[in-house]
């Protein structure tokens, strides 16, 4: 893979990671923990309702940034883009949907199946 695209990937993945982050430092001050409001039930209910879904995509966002940590790694060992499993080259299209993926398309469609 040539320079300029592992710099374009390198790009990606930083400004995938940086989004994450500040997601989820943004989450945890505007959320309250659940049952932390005092008000009506309806209001109770809804704080409740949002701490879960921040608990939830804390819980995604968790896998993915160690993805995005492994892939930035790769870049550094020049294994980037690379598949993981069978060898073969990941298409540029596919990095370019998932660029912290680690294997090609067959290899994960066999792996999901």
């Amino acid at each position: 893979m040539r320079a300029s695209q592992l710099d374009h990937f390198k790009r990606l993945l930083l400004e995938k990671q940086r989004e994450l982050l500040d997601s989820t430092g943004e989450a945890g001050h505007r959320v309250p923990a659940a049952g932390g409001l005092r008000g009506d039930s309806v209001e109770e209910a809804n704080a409740d309702a949002e701490a879960e879904l921040q608990i939830r995509l804390h819980q995604t966002d968790g896998p993915l940034l160690r993805a995005i940590e492994d892939a930035l790694a790769r870049i550094r060992q020049g294994t980037y883009g690379v598949c993981g499993s069978c060898g073969v080259r990941i298409s540029t299209i596919r990095l370019e949907a998932v660029p912290w993926t680690h294997l090609c398309r067959d290899c994960k469609e066999r792996r999901s199946a």
